[in-house]
C-alpha cells in the first residue's frame, strides 16, 4: 500500500511513502495514525506534547488539555486554549469541574459566584 514505485532494496527494505514506515511500508510513520490510510495526526499545538499521536489518532496532550486532537480543555479546567483550572469551592459547589466556556462552577443551593464562593442574597453563613 504505502510502497513506492522503486520497489525493494537488496535487503528487502522496500522503499516507502512519507505517511508509511517499516521494511515492508507495512505501518504508518510517526506523526500519522489508521494504517493503511495513514492519515497525518493534526495534533492541535497548543494542547498537544508532540505531533505523535496513537494507531488509533489520540494525540498525547498536556494535562489541562483533552479531545482526540488536544483541541478543547480538560474536565477541570475552561476557557481553550488557556485551559484554566476552575477553582470551585469545595464547600459551596457540587462537583470540581466547571463549565468548558466561562468557568462557571455548579453552585449549591444558596451559593452563588463564579467559583460558587459566596452567599446569594437573602442567604448567610457561607461556608457553613
Amino acid at each position: 500500500v504505502g510502497t513506492l514505485p522503486g520497489g525493494c532494496d537488496s535487503a528487502g527494505n522496500c522503499f516507502c511513502r512519507a505517511e508509511f514506515a517499516g521494511p515492508r511500508c507495512e505501518q504508518c510513520s510517526p506523526g500519522y495514525h489508521s494504517y493503511p490510510h495513514c492519515y497525518a495526526c493534526s495534533c492541535d499545538p497548543r494542547g498537544a506534547v508532540d505531533n505523535t499521536c496513537s494507531p488509533a489518532g489520540q494525540c498525547r496532550c498536556h494535562g489541562n488539555f483533552a479531545g482526540h486532537t488536544c483541541n478543547q480543555c480538560a474536565l477541570g479546567f475552561y476557557g481553550f486554549p488557556s485551559c484554566t483550572p476552575c477553582q470551585c469551592s469545595r464547600e459551596g459547589s457540587l462537583h470540581g469541574s466547571c463549565e468548558q466556556d466561562t468557568g462557571q462552577c455548579s453552585c449549591r443551593p444558596g451559593v452563588t459566584g463564579l467559583r460558587c464562593d459566596s452567599c446569594q442574597p437573602g442567604a448567610y453563613g457561607f461556608p457553613h
